[in-house]
């Protein structure tokens, strides 16, 4: 329908340049007389006519080219691919269209790639979920198997119920742990930053490995001027410092020492955290604060491989960081960044 109305407005606008080329030509015969006069103004006005027709013929090129190169971003953006240059105008209302297009085109695309981690991200999610949680339940069961046979000594009973409470409090751990990493991944936990002693949040993370550095003679060490303010906050701040403590007294040695020591550096207030411990290589730096990441010399070890991870989340949230340095054998020590 459309086609056979453009085909219509075609011929009538041909017929009408036809009957105006007529009706000039006829009035400059019958009221120019001098012959040169009439072919000259004939000769300009022909021009005109063959000049209006090449612009109108670039014109339609021109959309028809607009209009090609919209299908093909339309196009593209539909299989998700990366369109062909524009075609370059002088037309600036087109080139807006054009660089609206295309801006459009790479939110869409930016909004599937997006997608595309989202997706990845929770099918990691749940496959370290599931890995974290099968052994503790698959422990649970047996022995929950065991104990419903009658004669099984008192002895083992309790050694049995000891290793399921054991595990129970492994899940237990693991879904507080879950929560925070929750809360910190969707940014749903606030932070209530002040200013406030920094001896008092050390104080509190250290509250919270005193038992299993004493249960493994460790000697615990702080060095921390009682003057020193940090804006910071405490509770998440003495979180994340819990978390390093206790990565650094579990894989100290019976005996070994960890200490704490604070200065200031540049704009920040560093927080060295140094164990005699089984120390990191190097290139396991990056991995240590990912998600559920456990070495495999440190697997039967307890832990979910989430407390590294967590510390490093609550540090950045404050506009601070966290670095290692370390040597196998000799120990290991986690400098904490935060802005002063």
């Amino acid at each position: 329908m459309r086609t056979q109305q453009s085909r219509m407005m075609h011929i009538f606008l041909t017929v009408v340049s036809a009957g105006f080329m007529i009706l000039l030509i006829w009035m400059l015969w019958e009221y120019i007389p001098r012959a040169s006069v009439r072919y000259g103004i004939l000769a300009v006005c022909a021009g005109n006519f063959l000049l209006a027709g090449l612009w109108v013929a670039l014109q339609r090129h021109q959309i028809r080219q607009f209009a090609d190169d919209i299908c093909e971003t339309l196009d593209a953006a539909t299989v998700d691919h990366q369109p062909q240059n524009f075609h370059p105008y002088e037309d600036s209302l087109t080139a807006k269209v054009q660089g609206k297009l295309i801006q459009y085109y790479d939110i869409l695309h930016e909004g599937r790639l997006q997608s595309q981690r989202d997706k990845q991200t929770l099918q990691s999610l749940v496959s370290d979920i599931s890995h974290q949680v099968k052994t503790p339940i698959a422990s649970i069961k047996l022995y929950t198997g065991i104990l419903q046979r009658s004669n099984i000594p008192k002895e083992k009973q309790k050694l049995f119920l000891n290793t399921m409470d054991a595990q129970i409090n492994k899940l237990d751990f693991l879904m507080q742990s879950l929560i925070k990493m929750s809360r910190l991944e969707t940014g749903i936990f606030s932070l209530n930053i002040v200013e406030a002693r920094l001896n008092d949040t050390i104080a509190q993370a250290m509250n919270t490995i005193w038992t299993k550095a004493e249960q493994k003679n460790i000697e615990l060490s702080v060095a921390c001027g009682a003057e020193i303010m940090v804006q910071h906050d405490p509770k998440w701040t003495a979180e994340a410092i819990g978390n390093i403590l206790d990565n650094a007294v579990k894989y100290t040695p019976v005996g070994g020492c960890v200490s704490i020591t604070v200065r200031p550096w540049q704009f920040y207030t560093r927080i060295d955290i140094s164990d005699t411990g089984i120390g990191i290589p190097e290139e396991h730096y990056n991995d240590i604060f990912q998600r559920f990441y456990r070495a495999e010399e440190v697997a039967t070890e307890e832990g979910v491989g989430l407390g590294l991870y967590l510390a490093n989340g609550i540090v950045t949230r404050q506009k601070g960081y966290i670095s290692v340095k370390s040597k196998v054998g000799e120990g290991t020590t986690f400098s904490v960044y935060l802005l002063s």
